[in-house]
């Protein structure tokens, strides 16, 4: 039995502490996913809480059901069930909108902290909603702000300078998966005077983090990729304690008043993490997200860590071994601490095409523009055997370009 062959796959199965998971999740028979970094898979759970929301909570408990069945402490209850999974207490991570609506607020709320400072540094590559809300956020101060942009996360310090206001990060890139060091570049960010904010959507119930420890000001985070809340399932904002009560953010909804059930006229924004809430949360998503994060109260991240890297480890090894000549290029690191919990390849002519015939071929990953093969790996559910299945079928692919078909060069709506 070699280390890459499926027998050494199920005997990585069998010795995975993490393995009684998988059958938390609704995985189709026929499917192996390995696209968890885009949408979670969906927890059993899940759907009975939803139904009794539907059919006794909001169908006979109607309005009632925001004090009987406690819908309004939704947001605080499901930040307090984040908190451990990104080194926080309870009271600095709140449920709230999407990502990208949370970094609008956190980026013009670390602007105002720093009025007199006027750089914004950013990464060119984040995935593109950070850096258009970025844009946008610019275009509303009106106040001469600059979007300083890093072409590599190598060139983070060599930015920094007493101008940066803000330094605003993606923890792990959606194309690649590298993986910043946020302990190092949070100290070289504050060293300077600037704040810094992480997008943490490609971090969050995939990686240990440490957001107290490493002195972050502010986070963000979705609750629909390694979470596993459900398509659109609402976001997360972490702010550190020193700045709740202290800070602006502009989107002044009822719920981030002091008392919104007081209904005064004139707004007096909460003194706690309710303040980066805004509007009437949407009950029947924030009640999946909730069913599915009770699935962590057991879970030691650091083992979800420890066998994400080993699944990518074998994922990595199992296709430079089976699919060597065909064309993919890997670009996502092999050292660990540049490693989130995805993997990443290119194809110079055909990427869109070969990801296409997985699919159908029963192996879901994902296509990024222009040419990105990305596979992402979810340590409560992903098996070594979905791994090598994966790659086996993938090699059968390109050894006879199954995928240089008329419908998978189709291109969907949506990639």
């Amino acid at each position: 039995m070699t280390t890459l062959s499926f027998e050494a796959a199920q005997e990585k199965d069998n010795a995975d502490p993490l393995a009684g998971l998988r059958d938390k999740f609704h995985l189709p028979e026929d499917v192996i996913y390995l696209d968890g970094n885009s949408l979670g898979a969906l927890p059993k759970s899940v759907m009975g809480m939803v139904n009794t929301a539907i059919t006794e909570e909001w169908g006979n408990g109607l309005i009632r059901s925001w004090n009987d069945a406690d819908w309004i402490s939704l947001p605080q209850r499901i930040g307090g069930k984040i908190a451990p999974l990104i080194g926080s207490t309870p009271h600095q991570v709140i449920m709230a909108d999407s990502t990208s609506v949370n970094l609008f607020k956190t980026l013009s709320a670390a602007c105002a902290i720093r009025p007199s400072r006027k750089k914004i540094i950013t990464e060119k590559n984040n995935f593109p909603t950070d850096n258009y809300i970025a844009q946008g956020v610019v275009q509303q101060l009106n106040q001469g702000h600059e979007l300083v942009y890093i072409e590599s996360p190598d060139d983070i310090t060599t930015a920094l300078g007493h101008d940066v206001a803000v330094v605003m990060l993606t923890h792990v890139n959606y194309r690649d998966g590298r993986m910043l060091d946020m302990g190092a570049i949070t100290k070289a960010a504050h060293d300077v005077g600037a704040l810094i904010i992480w997008d943490l959507a490609h971090s969050a119930g995939a990686v240990p983090l440490y957001l107290d420890q490493h002195n972050v000001d502010f986070a963000v985070g979705c609750g629909y990729k390694y979470l596993n809340g459900g398509p659109g399932a609402p976001a997360f904002v972490y702010a550190a304690d020193r700045h709740l009560g202290q800070v602006f953010q502009p989107l002044s909804g009822w719920f981030a008043h002091q008392s919104p059930f007081a209904f005064d006229p004139s707004f007096a924004p909460a003194t706690t993490i309710d303040q980066f809430l805004c509007g009437t949360p949407s009950v029947l998503s924030s009640v999946a997200l909730n069913a599915a994060l009770d699935l962590w109260q057991d879970v030691d991240i650091d083992l979800v860590r420890a066998k994400s890297l080993a699944l990518t480890d074998f994922f990595i090894d199992l296709v430079e071994r089976r699919c060597h000549g065909h064309g993919l290029t890997l670009i996502t690191a092999k050292e660990h601490h540049h490693r989130g919990s995805q993997v990443s390849f290119t194809h110079p002519e055909a990427g869109y095409a070969i990801i296409a015939a997985l699919i159908a071929d029963g192996v879901i990953g994902d296509f990024r523009a222009p040419n990105i093969l990305r596979f992402g790996f979810t340590p409560l559910y992903t098996s070594f055997c979905d791994v090598w299945l994966a790659v086996d079928k993938l090699a059968t692919i390109l050894e006879n370009k199954t995928w240089d078909q008329p419908q998978f060069h189709n291109r969907k709506t949506v990639t």
